[in-house]
């Protein structure tokens, strides 16, 4: 399938921020389940600097910009992927991190009791890997249903499980939490969804989880849609938990109000090239 992103992240301030630096992860990477035909992160209404650029050890590439004097800037993304459907397989990433670096706990994935009960509950007698890891996906789609707007960007996976809702970051982080229990590592990975005309998909920006399947490698498991990804899906990074994997992180200095707006589009076919 080939698919055309469009991603578009405009902040305002009420006072010029005297400096802007932001770390930009906006990028798809080549594997076996996509090529990036082309792409562009761009910065709009305000010069910009572009800093460091690097391919970080996820496989990922991340550039930084920065800027001066800010009162109004967009970050414009556009571009096109040819997407092939590998049930969830993640092949052919070129990343140096080992799967077991992913066991480590991080501030949105803390585990507690109600985690680890979900987990021990999840996987029960299970022990090929591959159906403990369906299991657990399964576990967090029925205790965390999806619902729009019921959480906070810094909800927890143990806050999510305990009101009983949430959105797919929360899903991902939930997922990510009770492999973690069960031995099993687990990342948080950011990307687009091209939402089907019968609605069946949530959100052109969407979050999903992969866990490293022995014998397997990384597969991928998307709660809030109950499936692994397939050629609906774009990759684009990765990380411990929604805060390493942001597509935008950033540092600003000075005393104005902040308004962010974000329009994402994900359509199938080839777009007309800016």
């Amino acid at each position: 399938m080939r698919l055309t992103v469009t991603h578009r992240t405009r902040y305002r301030f009420d006072q010029p921020m005297a400096r802007l630096v932001q770390s930009l992860r906006l990028w798809p990477t080549d594997f076996e389940g996509q090529t990036v035909r082309r792409w562009s992160v761009d910065v709009e209404g305000h010069p910009a600097e572009r800093g460091a650029a690097f391919r970080d050890g996820a496989g990922d590439w991340v550039e930084t910009v920065a800027m001066r004097h800010v009162s109004d800037v967009t970050i414009a993304v556009e571009g096109e992927v040819e997407t092939v459907d590998l049930t969830g397989f993640v092949k052919g990433l070129r990343e140096k991190v080992p799967p077991i670096a992913y066991l480590r706990p991080s501030p949105m994935t803390r585990l507690n009791e109600g985690l680890r009960a979900l987990s021990a509950e999840a996987v029960g007698e299970l022990s090929d890997p591959l159906d403990r890891a369906h299991a657990l996906a399964r576990a967090v789609g029925r205790a965390i249903p999806y619902t729009p707007g019921s959480t906070e960007s810094d909800t927890t996976a143990a806050q999510a499980l305990e009101q009983g809702r949430g959105v797919c970051q929360d899903q991902a982080h939930a997922l990510i939490a009770i492999a973690r229990a069960a031995d099993m590592p687990g990342r948080y990975v950011v990307g687009y969804l091209h939402s089907s005309s019968d609605g069946q998909a949530h959100q052109a920006s969407h979050a999903w989880a992969e866990l490293w399947v022995e014998g397997l490698g990384w597969v991928g498991f998307d709660a809030a849609n109950a499936c692994c990804p397939d050629e609906r899906y774009v990759r684009i990074g990765s990380g411990l938990d929604s805060i390493g994997a942001a597509p935008i992180r950033g540092l600003a200095r000075g005393a104005g109000e902040e308004t962010l707006s974000v329009d994402v589009s994900v359509i199938e076919g080839a777009g007309q090239q800016q």
